[in-house]
């Protein structure tokens, strides 16, 4: 693939969007690329993936305004569901996914860091919706996902105005989780990365998934989906060890053994 990388670390996988001359800007090609990079990903072996972009300047400055100047209406339209549905899967994608946010990440930028599971930042990031400046909307998920993060007021006044914010304020509105020195940025992110992936893998998916739909749904109705996939969790193997270990641990601790979780 052109314009991502792909690479594993263990039960850790990072992406990388590859196009560091236009900024990692994301035209159709690199959106391609990521798709076949999401849809080829080992879920029996990988536990949690990071997504970062090439260099230090930039994670994804926007969409390819080049491209887009010339869209009819309908070509406007297909453009913002190939996003939307590339982000979707990203979200709804089992295992957990980190930004790892270097430098830009505005307009598309901004929505793919959102798709994620959560945001980890550099001191030099800069978040923002800037559509309107060009007379578009967010086209993939930014005025859906930055309300249901920081806020519908918040979010309208971003997008309205078209401002930057810088990783500081990204912190204080709960856009990002944690701002580090660019030089720890990947650091931090494999680290949380391979803490999460130690942990029962059918747990933490169940955890997100229990989340994400939770989210869409009112309180009785989630609880239940809760009570589901937390009973699901018994028949595991993890489940059993785990609290095997546990007990080990309470009645004597120089019985404990370290626990390999397993994906079945």
């Amino acid at each position: 693939m052109a314009y991502v990388t792909y690479e594993t670390e263990g039960a850790v996988a990072i992406a990388t969007i590859d196009r560091p001359k236009a900024l990692n800007a994301l035209n159709s090609e690199v959106l391609d690329d990521l798709e076949k990079v999401i849809n080829g990903i080992d879920l029996d072996a990988v536990r949690c993936l990071i997504i970062t972009g090439a260099g230090d300047k930039s994670f994804v400055a926007g969409a390819d305004i080049g491209e887009m100047s010339t869209l009819t209406v309908e070509e406007g339209e297909a453009f913002g569901k190939k996003g939307n549905d590339l982000f979707r899967r990203i979200e709804t994608l089992p295992i957990p996914v980190i930004a790892a946010v270097n430098g830009f990440a505005l307009g598309g930028g901004n929505e793919i860091a959102m798709s994620c599971d959560f945001r980890i930042c550099s001191e030099n990031a800069v978040f923002g919706q800037p559509e309107a400046g060009l007379g578009i909307t967010p086209g993939f998920g930014g005025t859906q996902r930055l309300a249901r993060l920081v806020g519908p007021g918040m979010a309208k006044q971003l997008i309205y105005t078209a401002r930057n914010i810088k990783a500081d304020e990204a912190y204080r509105i709960g856009l990002v989780n944690q701002v580090v020195p660019q030089e720890e940025l990947m650091p931090t992110a494999k680290k949380l990365a391979s803490i999460i992936a130690g942990n029962a893998p059918i747990a933490v998916r169940a955890c997100k998934k229990a989340i994400n739909e939770g989210l869409q749904e009112n309180i009785d109705d989630a609880l239940v989906i809760e009570e589901k996939l937390f009973g699901s969790c018994f028949s595991s193997e993890d489940q059993k060890e785990g609290m095997a270990n546990f007990l080990r641990k309470k009645d004597d601790p120089k019985k404990v053994k370290h626990v390999a979780f397993q994906n079945k």
